[in-house]
């Protein structure tokens, strides 16, 4: 047991030459007890328990991170359905019940129908129609599977619909090679959440640029976000979701995620 511990903090603390040195030093004394004073190997002891009792800090610290990203993302997600619901229930449903009634008032004795019923009716259809197709887009762009590119500019063009204070600057390959569906969609889901939490609900003009590259296996997303004035920025800086949203990345991605902030901008990096 204390073997395997010795060689555990060997490995994780190589990168430190001091605790290192140490490290090689007790297994000297344990392998040669000769060859070393013994008030030396007791300094060796001790130093090898407080690195070992960090990495477990360190551990313990780690773990709890993921716990908190986590969470946070299950929440993120359960409100999201839960406002699709919620959608769903307060319009496409009513809205079908409205194009039930109609119909059913269209009995086979009611022939004398005016051209404004008519176009009211396909109107509502239409309504229908479009909500559903907004609806799908929302649960799973049918972009995404053909490609990440496309899908990220229908995200933004729809974010520009309701905003039109936000400007979009962009730029991302036309050629995208084909990743796993599943991949794509948790990096537009974050990009997603991040416009959400990262931009403010203000009047002012707020631009953001969007730069998305692949080179061979490995991919980069760089969104960068002029705010309106320094407190802005600061108080958007030092939000706790964003560290959430960077562990969540981490967590399902295995890649790496980080954001600077620089007089106005914040600057976000995924790579993956």
């Amino acid at each position: 047991m204390l073997w395997a511990l010795i060689v555990f903090n060997l490995n994780i603390l190589q990168k430190t030459n001091l605790i290192y040195f140490v490290l090689k030093l007790y297994l000297i004394g344990i392998k040669y007890p000769s060859k070393l004073p013994v008030k030396l190997l007791l300094w060796t002891q001790v130093i090898l328990l407080i690195a070992s009792f960090i990495t477990l800090l360190w551990f313990i610290s780690s773990e709890l991170r993921i716990r908190q990203a986590l969470k946070w993302w299950s929440y993120q997600e359960s409100i999201k359905r839960f406002l699709e619901a919620e959608k769903i229930r307060d319009d496409l449903l009513q809205e079908s019940f409205i194009i039930r009634r109609n119909l059913e008032m269209l009995t086979v004795d009611n022939l004398d129908l005016s051209v404004n019923k008519i176009q009211e009716s396909v109107k509502k259809i239409d309504r229908f129609h479009q909500s559903l197709v907004e609806l799908s887009d929302r649960l799973f762009p049918s972009q995404l599977q053909y490609s990440l590119p496309l899908a990220i500019d229908c995200l933004l063009q729809s974010r520009l619909t309701n905003n039109s204070q936000l400007s979009f600057h962009r730029d991302m390959p036309v050629i995208w090679q084909h990743q796993s569906t599943e991949q794509s969609l948790i990096i537009l889901s974050l990009l997603e959440e991040l416009l959400t939490i990262a931009l403010p609900q203000v009047l002012t003009p707020i631009s953001i640029y969007i730069n998305l590259k692949q080179c061979h296996n490995l991919c980069h997303l760089m969104v960068q976000i002029t705010y309106p004035d320094v407190s802005t920025r600061v108080s958007y800086a030092n939000l706790r979701e964003l560290q959430y949203l960077c562990d969540s990345f981490y967590l399902l991605t295995s890649g790496k995620c980080f954001y600077r902030s620089t007089s106005l901008m914040l600057t976000w990096y995924f790579y993956w």
